[in-house]
């Protein structure tokens, strides 16, 4: 039987590593290379993982970022896509609730524009069934200057969720959500406010306005009485007094 030699990880190779001579051995798998195997250890040296390879893993193109693209995160992203950091509370990150792959919702907590009536502090589901890039921690400064860990997770978006990510970040508390990868529906969810949570009615809609600031009057309701004298024809209406009935 024949067989072929092919380039293997050498040891774990985290995401965003850029592989080394030291990264790399060469297995022998029976029969002819697997679709996308690399046969030279040089064809693989100097390019990014775009995932994790794990020990006497064999290393597939499709794994590794074209050559010259470097490491981290950035050869990672797909084309017209981008990578938008969110920090998170220690439970989410701490705990390893939140990994590379996995898929969230993003849920914002604050207070609406013009005030929220008497329901107070509202949540939405502002983004569906978006992949995390990275799981991890940064060095941040405090209200007092000094260093801090940062629980950050780098999110998958479009250009237009990134804009609405970083607009909620900036002014509002940002909370995942994880779901089943494998459910991939969009779900139609409305905001929920403090005050239902204890029964607080939602506020009345107020009276409609018209261009002169005044609310607009109830139509009045008339009965009509019609009066033929001959070939003349009157009609009288008269108001209705409305009253308890």
């Amino acid at each position: 039987m024949s067989t072929t030699k092919i380039v293997a990880a050498a040891k774990d190779i985290p995401l965003g590593a850029v592989l080394t001579k030291e990264d790399l051995t060469t297995i022998t798998v029976a029969g002819g290379a697997p679709k996308g195997a690399i046969l030279k250890p040089d064809d693989a040296i100097g390019r990014g993982a775009i995932s994790e390879i794990y020990q006497g893993e064999p290393i597939l193109q499709s794994r590794l970022a074209g050559l010259g693209s470097g490491g981290g995160l950035a050869p990672t992203i797909p084309d017209g896509m981008r990578a938008c950091a969110v920090r998170v509370d220690e439970v989410v990150g701490v705990a390893g609730f939140v990994t590379p792959g996995m898929r969230v919702d993003v849920l914002a907590s604050g207070n609406p524009p013009g005030g929220g009536g008497n329901q107070g502090t509202e949540t939405q589901t502002i983004l569906q069934n978006i992949q995390v890039l990275s799981a991890g921690t940064d060095i941040q400064k405090d209200a007092e200057g000094k260093p801090q860990n940062v629980q950050v997770v780098n999110l998958l978006v479009t250009p237009e969720q990134a804009e609405t990510l970083s607009l909620a970040a900036n002014s509002l508390k940002i909370q995942l959500v994880l779901r089943n990868p494998l459910d991939t529906q969009i779900a139609k969810v409305p905001p929920t406010a403090m005050g239902s949570l204890f029964g607080v009615a939602a506020p009345a809609p107020g009276p409609t306005h018209h261009g002169d600031g005044h609310a607009a009057k109830p139509k009045p309701k008339y009965l009509s009485v019609v009066v033929s004298n001959g070939q003349k024809t009157t009609e009288e209406k008269f108001p209705i007094a409305e009253g308890p009935h």
